[in-house]
């Protein structure tokens, strides 16, 4: 049996129906979702096992759904799985779900921790209107340089470097579309708006930081089991302050996931990449960033049994 590297998605990944299966399969998963509901006072897992699709993308039912699956998941897969981890790392949300993975944060802290998030973002976007697009290809000059141009009409920031030919942007909304039309004309691919009610992981969520900077010192931290790599730092995190610190520059700092992911291959060379919760975007991602290893998804009962065989 390999070592183990966990991977837990971000916002994008949700879908109706998500876990259902999990649930009504495993005594340890429904007991998750029941947790959440009671911490949250509300039927989080109605929504996320039937929808409305609408409902559930809303960030602040979508941020704490894809943290129960994740949590859901590791319920049953971690007692066997628990000694074969080294380390672990997530998308924007989901380094909260990697954080309560590794025992620093217990389920119903993190379960509402990541709804006052989703609260607080949705806030900020409503009060300050922004966008973000995907920028696909090749270019002909760096993205940065991109964003400083466009700028000059609306601030906008590269927010994820999801892979060397993939980078979301994000910013005011005149200044996102003058870099979409920057991106074109250097030899983007593909230049795609996102359906998203905010400019995340750019300097228009400032307004968000006070309150998330309460929300994370509300609960109490545990120093995480094994390593969790920052999104800020593309680093490996050992200790709670440090582990808050950087969840809450996570807000307006991009998301480094290529550093993030050729780090962790790096430092663990024989070890199988797991994305656990919804769906394959972060195992897709590995494939194209760390070619030597193995990944394997990990969100249904199919899956959570393969990897408890394996």
């Amino acid at each position: 049996m390999s070592d183990l590297l966990l991977l837990f998605p971000g916002q994008g990944s949700q879908k109706p129906g998500m876990a259902k299966d999990l649930a009504e399969s495993y005594p340890a998963a429904r007991a998750v979702w029941e947790a959440a509901d009671e911490a949250l006072g509300a039927r989080l897992s109605a929504i996320a096992f039937a929808g409305p699709a609408d409902e559930l993308t809303l960030t602040h039912n979508a941020q704490p759904a894809l943290l129960v699956h994740g949590a859901a998941v590791w319920a049953v897969a971690g007692a066997q799985a628990r000694s074969r981890v080294k380390a672990a790392a997530g998308h924007s949300l989901g380094e909260f779900t990697a954080y309560h993975a590794a025992g620093s944060l217990g389920l119903a802290d993190a379960v509402r921790l990541v709804r006052r998030r989703g609260e607080l973002m949705f806030e900020a976007g409503v009060a300050q209107p922004g966008a973000m697009a995907a920028i696909l290809g090749q270019l002909g000059a760096p993205v940065e340089a991109i964003c400083r141009q466009a700028s000059e009409a609306g601030t906008v920031v590269p927010a994820n470097y999801n892979a060397p030919e993939q980078t979301v942007i994000s910013g005011e909304v005149a200044g996102v579309e003058r870099a979409m039309d920057l991106a074109k004309a250097a030899g983007a691919k593909r230049v795609v708006r996102l359906n998203v009610s905010g400019a995340f992981h750019s300097p228009l969520m400032a307004p968000a930081a006070p309150g998330l900077e309460a929300a994370l010192a509300t609960p109490a931290w545990s120093d995480p089991a094994w390593p969790v790599w920052s999104n800020v730092t593309a680093g490996a995190v050992a200790d709670a302050g440090a582990a808050r610190r950087l969840l809450l520059q996570q807000l307006t700092s991009p998301v480094r996931w290529v550093e993030v992911i050729r780090s962790m291959a790096s430092a663990y060379p024989e070890a199988t990449f797991v994305e656990m919760g919804p769906g394959n975007v972060l195992a897709g991602l590995v494939k194209r960033l760390a070619p030597g290893h193995q990944v394997r998804t990990c969100g249904t009962v199919a899956e959570v049994e393969a990897l408890l065989a394996a």
